[in-house]
């Protein structure tokens, strides 16, 4: 039987169209393709990397007997700085090891990859400002700016061109009037004071050997300088008030006399400097642009000796040294054209995109008389016939143009987003305006899309849209709570609970590796005391209460785990440990028994549906309790860190520790019949999931409890963000997925499917974010687009389509899908590290029919649902390799649908508050 292809390589976390690395050893990664017909049951057994020189020099061929096709060493010595290799790989193997058939693949296609500045001194750029200090903005923001260069680039032939650049701010940058790379919001948002990211960009195409050539880099304030936080929030954070910037252009020449050493150009005093004609552009409020104040060709403004120009001045570089970021740039990734333009109840023309989303609005001409404006307001949703504006609290979230009296075309504003569905367009000229008149250009950080997942019941489709669109709209730079209104911070409880969720639909292990970066940076700050931030980067005020808490801070124990249960990185828990054991050992706050200290206040299981509006975290569920809860799944989860990174005595040391907490726990919280204080879904849930019963006859009552609290509660959802995670978890895990299924298709509020009745596009905040009526929740917080209650995709994922991975990498994963409900059949696809996974069932008349496809050198452990029983014998196992199968079984799902516990002279709530 013939071998597999192989994909091209890709190289540590990035994604395969990204040719820098800032890693001098590389490590290589590659997928096996499965084509129907071949490799079935096929497993490497050895693989061959080939590395070349660009320059041409001869390959260097490294052979090793390993069945590892996942963030493989790399094979040589360490690249330097700048240098350039090509490297491709084939792999040996065999579908039958009885007859030792090994066969070699076909050479992968060539991958490209390139150092950057690894070394501090390969930087001879200094950091610049402009020497006329503009005033700030009547507000308090500082105006754009625009700094210049003009340069001689010497003759020769050239074989490549590079500029590595950062500023204090964001950028863009433009070489002889063209637009360098297509990332908005560069370089990012980092924890400024610690790390300052920088891009290598490649301009070999845009310079011009022998001639005069012109650099434009034009920088706003962005994160780094611009107002941040709630209650009005905070300016100049991270210090200093001017706008600056760093860069250096390196061009390669082919001739032996360069002798290897590019010539360089680098920002310093000889550089200029201008205000830009937009004249502010902030992150909340939006962006204003004065046509009036634009220089003809203003990208080769330096070429025109214009005497606006000033004298630019070196500065002292800042507290945070430049790195260079694994993950990939913030771009737009898609375009979305309006379904509707119409009026609202007082007159204001409104465009309406269909989709809630993330990004800016492109208008593709402005014609308006010298000095008028026209502005764009942007909102989620419309409330009462009127732009919902209230969730975006003092944030402006507006862009205002300003005419010359010329048509402006394709204008669109260079350093701001918003999350939007609806725009209302104040001043525009005539009538209505056309829908063909905008698009809204959709942006996020280009996360390699890999999970995907369908089913029979239209609203379940829904919803899981809405998760993925959720993501995106706050996986912008860093993962944020929301993307609209005066916040859109860091939250780590947000992350912790949606990282299962996030890393079956995207590739985030790169974005979300270089963020945990962050969080450590700030944890280990001497005054925190090993406490995490609760925002990352931390831009709370100084008198916000910096205490531990459960779930947020937690995230430096499970997060790096399940980034590492789905790529493999043990790399990844090596960078990390020392932030593990710091919060387990020193963060936390611990009583006598060593629990949480029960005096600790603690977020706990927030936005539960009966908190009130004003108090969030008002919830039914003991607060302290979910934090014991979730440091027994802590501590159990470090002690399997330690042994996977071979520290035994330290895994024996934290496996007793959970062992203690978890009797602490028990005699705390369960009565000896298993009766939990904190009764509720919540409470119980997590005890089921985290295995907190003393033994069988407790974790009966615990299940008949969570049983009946779900049908007393006419299966609407009772859980925040401690309990909605693992609430159909625990169901499932019981027994009870029929009531798991049921409490995800109810349509009234509160539950999953109510916003989706009521036409959400995203994930709300709160369940009831908007009230039946088509007024938005009185509190103040509440946003339209916040991904943490969507962490029901993970159980979409790993129960209904029945996926989930059971070794790091998913190089064995678990095949167990448990049909119910109203669905009849459900299919999800997961193109993981090993290659593609696919899974498709059918049920009908009570069978199973299943189609899996297991890509070459991985397993599969299939566990049919008829395997599922009502005992304590674990259930049959198939094991599979790679290749198609199908699979068939009888089942009987059990009651459907489940019916409430209720009076009986109440009418129980029929089929249609069931979504279908």
């Amino acid at each position: 039987m013939a071998p597999p292809s192989l994909t091209k390589p890709t190289l540590e976390h990035l994604r395969g169209d990204q040719l820098f690395s800032g890693s001098a050893e590389p490590r290589i990664s590659w997928k096996f393709a499965y084509d129907q017909g071949t490799a079935s049951g096929w497993e490497q057994n050895a693989y061959e990397i080939e590395v070349s020189s660009a320059t041409g020099n001869k390959p260097e061929l490294f052979l090793v007997e390993s069945s590892a096709s996942v963030l493989v060493p790399w094979p040589r010595g360490s690249l330097k700085s700048r240098e350039s290799a090509l490297v491709r790989v084939r792999s040996r193997g065999t579908s039958d090891k009885s007859r030792n058939d090994y066969l070699w693949t076909e050479w992968s296609e060539t991958a490209s990859i390139e150092t950057v500045l690894l070394e501090k001194q390969d930087w001879s750029a200094q950091w610049i400002a402009s020497s006329s200090k503009p005033e700030p903005n009547a507000n308090g923001s500082l105006q754009p700016l625009r700094f210049y260069k003009t340069f001689d680039v010497p003759s020769g032939p050239v074989s490549k061109a590079r500029i590595y650049i950062s500023a204090l701010g964001v950028f863009d940058v433009h070489i002889n009037g063209q637009q360098v790379g297509d990332e908005f919001m560069a370089p990012g948002w980092t924890c400024y004071q610690h790390r300052i990211p920088y891009r290598a960009l490649d301009i070999t195409s845009l310079l011009e050997a022998g001639k005069q050539n012109t650099v434009c880099v034009e920088v706003a304030e962005g994160w780094y300088y611009g107002r941040l936080g709630f209650n009005g929030g905070t300016r100049f954070i991270y210090g200093g008030d001017e706008l600056a910037v760093i860069g250096q252009i390196e061009v390669h020449y082919t001739s032996e006399d360069s002798n290897g050493s590019p010539w360089t150009m680098v920002t310093d005093d000889s550089w200029k400097a201008t205000p830009s004609a937009i004249q502010q552009s902030e992150i909340y409020d939006g962006e204003t642009y004065d046509a009036r104040n634009e220089k003809q060709n203003w990208k080769l403004l330096s070429l025109d000796g214009s005497a606006s120009l000033n004298p630019a001045k070196t500065m002292s570089p800042p507290k945070g040294g430049l790195f260079f970021a694994k993950a990939p740039p913030v771009r737009v990734t898609e375009t979305v054209t309006p379904i509707e333009v119409f009026r609202s109840k007082s007159g204001k023309a409104i465009i309406d995109f269909g989709q809630n989303l993330v990004g800016k609005l492109l208008v593709k001409n402005i014609s308006l008389p010298n000095g008028e404006r026209v502005t764009f307001k942007h909102a989620e949703v419309m409330e009462h016939g009127e732009l919902g504006t209230r969730p975006l609290r003092i944030a402006k979230a507006t862009d205002t143009v300003v005419s010359a009296g010329q048509d402006i075309k394709d204008w669109t504003p260079r350093f701001t987003f918003h999350g939007f569905r609806y725009v209302q367009v104040d001043n525009w000229p005539g009538e209505l305006p056309s829908k063909d008149d905008f698009v809204a250009q959709v942006l996020h950080t280009d996360l390699q899309r890999r999970g995907y997942f369908n089913c029979s019941n239209k609203s379940v489709n829904q919803l899981h849209k809405n998760v993925v669109w959720s993501m995106r709209s706050n996986f912008v730079s860093i993962p944020t709570d929301c993307p609209q209104r005066d916040e859109r911070l860091g939250w780590t409880g947000d992350l912790q609970v949606f990282c299962p969720s996030a890393s079956f639909l995207y590739d985030v292990t790169g974005m979300l590796s270089d963020w945990l970066q962050d969080v450590v940076s700030e944890q280990m700050e001497e005054e925190r005391g090993g406490i995490p931030p609760l925002v990352c980067p931390d831009i709370l005020p100084k008198n916000w209460p910096h205490m531990p808490q459960a779930i947020w801070d937690d995230v430096t124990v499970l997060t790096p785990e399940v980034l590492y249960k789905y790529s493999g990185d043990i790399q990844l828990l090596e960078n990390h440990f020392e932030s593990m054991q710091t919060w387990i050992d020193k963060g936390i706050d611990r009583g006598p028994d060593g629990l949480w200290n029960s005096d600790r206040w603690q977020l706990g299981d927030w936005l539960d549906p009966r908190a009130p509006p004003e108090f969030p975290g008002d919830g039914r569920t003991d607060s302290v309790l979910v934090a014991d809860a979730y440091l027994v799944r802590v501590t159990n989860v470090i002690s399997q860190v330690c042994s996977i990174l071979g520290k035994n005595d330290l895994a024996a040391k934290y496996g007793e520790d959970a062992a203690a907490h978890r009797a602490a726990f028990q005699d705390k919280y369960i009565s000896p019949k298993g009766n939990l204080m904190s009764n509720s879904q919540t409470g119980v849930a997590l005890a089921i999931q985290h295995g907190l019963y003393k033994n069988k006859e407790q974790l009966a009552t615990g299940t008949a409890s969570l049983n009946k609290l779900v049908r007393s509660s006419h299966f609407h959802i009772a859980t925040g963000f401690a309990g909605t995670p693992i609430i159909t978890h625990a169901l499932t895990a019981s027994g009870a997925t029929q009531l798991a299924y049921r409490m995800l298709l109810e349509k009234t509020c509160p539950s999953w499917m109510y916003p989706v009745s009521m036409g959400a596009t995203t994930i709300w905040e709160r369940w009831d974010s908007m009230l039946p009526d088509g007024t938005i929740n009185p509190g103040e917080m509440t946003s339209f687009n916040h991904y943490a209650l969507g962490a029901v995709a993970d159980w979409l994922h790993g129960t209904v389509a029945g996926i989930s991975p059971l070794e790091p990498g998913w190089k064995t994963f678990r095949v167990r899908p448990i049909p119910g409900g109203n669905l009849t059949n459900a299919e999800a696809s997961f193109d993981g590290p090993y290659g593609l996974i696919k899974v498709n069932w059918v049920f009908e008349e009570g069978k199973l029919s299943l189609k899996l496809q297991v890509p070459p050198n991985s397993k599969a452990v299939v566990i049919l649902p008829s395997e599922t029983k009502d005992t304590d014998a674990p259930p049959s196992e198939l094991i599979v390799g790679s290749g198609l199968h199908d699979f068939s079984c009888a089942f009987n799902p059990g009651e459907w649908p489940p019916l409430p516990s209720m009076p009986a002279h109440k009418k129980a709530p029929g089929t249609d508050t069931i979504a279908v």
